[in-house]
């Protein structure tokens, strides 16, 4: 059985329009989409090479009245929800959503940090035998960062949380970008929330090819660029995002070599 423990397994947008954003989200990250909603309930998977990498249902009722925007949620893989919960509200935590159980699948519960970041954690009621996808692999999400008001705060949660381990951090001009690894590998950052996010939130990163056309699909798809397209530490672009209904997200990916930039890049190598 795979160890999902601490690990983001699943990832799940909750919207006002389905067939708005099924629309939207197919275009941009290059998705497909299977309709797989049961009576009473609809949901959409978003597939990459054939194989489900995130969920889509409608935003419950009476959810935006209580404030609740349209927004992706990750789930987070737990040996025990209940336990995991317990621990959550020890730890200042609060929990929208008690331990829920689908019978024969899965046990979850949404929860918030204790500076209100909304995210889900799952027990899966059956062994689980596929092998994880490739974090840079087409249409999957390649990064994970928490926008936040207290770094050290929230890390210091998660770490008591999940067993998240401190890795290198960089404190700059606008505050601090703190790395965090899961199971020996670098998962995310904790970051300072910027001016323009009011609320501290999960952003969850899709891979696509070139970022210069997925942000042109952004656009055009009623989308909004909020920062970038910015050069990552590694060579790749990343742009952040909201979408029609103002759920926030983001894109990782390449830029041609016609792209903005390239040719300025090239000239400070001479």
């Amino acid at each position: 059985m795979i160890n999902v423990q601490g690990r983001f397994v699943w990832y799940e947008l909750m919207t006002t329009d389905m067939a708005a954003a099924t629309a939207f989200y197919t275009s941009v990250v290059r998705w497909g989409a299977r309709d797989v909603s049961m009576p009473g309930m609809a949901y959409t998977l978003f597939t990459a090479a054939d194989t489900s990498v995130a969920g889509l249902m409608i935003l419950p009722e009476g959810a935006t009245e209580a404030g609740v925007r349209p927004r992706w949620v990750g789930y987070v893989g737990v040996s025990d929800v209940d336990a995991t919960v317990d621990r959550i509200t020890r730890l200042g935590g609060t929990v929208p959503v008690p331990p829920t159980e689908i019978p024969g699948i899965s046990r979850f519960s949404i929860v918030a940090d204790p500076q209100m970041a909304t995210l889900a954690l799952i027990q899966w009621l059956r062994p689980r035998q596929e092998l994880p996808a490739s974090p840079k692999a087409p249409g999957r999400v390649g990064w994970h960062e928490l926008l936040t008001a207290d770094c050290d705060q929230a890390l210091s949660f998660y770490r008591e949380v999940f067993g998240w381990l401190k890795g290198i951090a960089d404190i700059g001009a606008r505050g601090t970008y703190q790395l965090f690894s899961v199971g020996g590998h670098t998962a995310g950052a904790i970051v300072t929330q910027p001016a323009t996010v009011p609320d501290a939130t999960w952003l969850f990163y899709f891979n696509v090819g070139d970022i210069d056309a997925a942000a042109d699909r952004v656009k055009s798809g009623g989308g909004e660029i909020l920062n970038g397209p910015t050069e990552a530490p590694d060579g790749s672009w990343i742009v952040q995002c909201t979408d029609p209904d103002g759920a926030i997200f983001a894109l990782v990916g390449r830029r041609s070599s016609n792209a903005a930039g390239f040719l300025e890049r090239v000239a400070a190598l001479d």
